[in-house]
């Protein structure tokens, strides 16, 4: 058992060296630190919240932390679904709900820097103030944070054409694990100088270190979207579309799958008006400017009716359009409302979309388990989402085999196990059987390089032996 005297003593040195207000140590609040969206993923008590605001109150945290051998967690908007920003017993989460600022928004060299805890929606309507637009747009983007998104290298709808987080950072600033501040990256158009350690830091869930501020890449405003949408009978004929569209050498900006359950859970909350008589619904767009975005559209559409869609159309209604994207973006909170929601995060070769499809709908039937399905689906990144009734032990324990079979599956078809989520806890079987012993043990390397302590959020991503203790 953890001697909390330790954790108390840190906690009041915590309030001696931070202005007021910053540390929380009431348990009916910190209560509300202690985990994130995923369900089932194990968390602790934290012994105290606190929430910085400068990069320098970031590292008196870090150095005290270090000093009392207290681990640290930080936390962005505690959107992620994979355990990552879990708490341990007595430790310190570190919350950047206060650090807000744009403080850069550079038109010529189309660039934004950014603290942690501004909103990915803030930052794009921010930009777009400017002619500028920030790409990665996880279906959370109202509500998750930018160094929650960096955390996780983000994806979202986007990703398809633009690329993920990774693809944006050109920067970073942290605390390191030795409780330094320091720069790395750059906000030139080229630079290769040394390692990479700006894209190591992009993915790492706060195992390396506290990011304090972000340079993220910014792009041109895009042209308006053509907006192409197909019902299918089922989700490995909406999956062979997909893998049409990708032989025709399209590269649309979006293609979002989203079932019938998904639909009727959005309507039934939000009531837009969504018919739910499809199986499936696959919903493609294309951004390339002029008579190029028309003809990309009609593509997809000849792609979709080829693959056996029941009804497939142009869409010449803007705001239909927004509102089965508005629907894709509204699915995993709409589900949330029936009742424990376990969400996979799954990514598989394109070709090989409808394949992983049919395998879903498999286990689903194998485990006696409601399995609806969600994707970023033109780049094979695949949402499955696991329903359970509340309080059913039984289908919980079938919700987390199926779980399990669906992460091998994905493995077989020469996939990895998760596309944007992160590893957090919920993966950790799935990362070691996707990365095997040599690799598995270079990332402990790094990760003892990096956090020679182990102080940064323990357990998580590539857990230690003594970090499960």
């Amino acid at each position: 058992m953890r001697d909390d005297a330790g954790p108390r003593e840190l906690a009041d040195e915590l309030e001696r060296r931070l202005p007021s207000g910053r540390v929380l140590t009431d348990p009916g609040v910190t209560r509300s630190y202690a985990h994130d969206e995923a369900e089932w993923a194990p968390h602790g008590l934290p012994a105290a919240v606190v929430r910085p605001r400068t990069a320098e109150e970031v590292r008196t945290v870090v150095r005290a932390c270090l000093d009392h051998g207290v681990p640290l967690v930080t936390r962005g908007a505690g959107t992620g679904l994979s355990g990552g920003a879990n708490a341990v017993d007595g430790c310190v989460v570190l919350s950047t709900e206060a650090m807000t600022a744009i403080r850069e928004i550079d038109p010529l060299e189309r660039l934004a820097v950014v603290e942690p805890g501004v909103v990915n929606e803030d930052l794009r309507t921010a930009c777009a103030e400017h002619g500028l637009w920030y790409p990665p747009d996880p279906a959370s983007a109202r509500w998750s944070t930018i160094g929650g998104n960096v955390a996780t290298n983000a994806g979202g709808l986007c990703c398809v054409k633009y690329g993920v987080t990774r693809d944006y950072v050109l920067g970073l600033q942290f605390v390191t694990g030795t409780g330094e501040l320091v720069r790395v990256g750059r906000r030139t158009a080229k630079g290769v100088a040394g390692y990479d350690l700006t894209s190591l830091l992009v993915g790492s869930e706060g195992t390396l270190g506290v990011i304090t501020e972000v340079t993220v890449r910014l792009r041109p405003l895009r042209e308006p979207e053509h907006t192409v949408a197909g019902h299918f009978a089922s989700v490995v004929d909406a999956g062979r579309a997909v893998a049409a569209v990708a032989e025709a050498g399209v590269t649309p900006s979006a293609l979002e799958l989203i079932d019938r359950h998904c639909l009727a859970a959005v309507d039934a909350w939000k009531h837009m008006g969504l018919s739910t008589e499809a199986e499936v619904v696959l919903l493609g767009r294309s951004d390339a400017p002029g008579p190029a975005g028309e003809q990309e559209a009609d593509v997809m559409l000849g792609c979709f009716e080829r693959a056996g869609a029941t009804y497939a159309v142009r869409s010449t209604d803007q705001h239909e359009a927004e509102a089965l994207f508005e629907a894709r973006r509204l699915a995993y909170p709409a589900l949330e409302r029936l009742g424990p929601v376990l969400t996979e995060d799954i990514c598989v070769p394109k070709a090989a979309v409808p394949e992983m499809l049919g395998r879903i709908d498999a286990i689903a039937a194998r485990h006696d388990t409601l399995i609806a399905n969600i994707a970023h689906a033109g780049d094979g990144n695949l949402h499955p989402l696991l329903i359970t009734p509340p309080g059913d032990e039984r289908a919980r324990d079938r919700a987390q085999a199926a779980f399990a079979d669906i992460i091998a599956e994905a493995l077989a078809l020469g996939g990895t196990v998760t596309g944007e989520h992160g590893v957090g806890l919920l993966k950790r079987d799935g990362l070691s059987d996707e990365l095997g012993p040599a690799v598995l043990a270079l990332n402990r390397t790094v990760k003892d390089a990096l956090d020679p302590r182990h102080v940064f959020n323990p357990g998580k991503v590539v857990a230690f032996p003594r970090e499960d203790a």
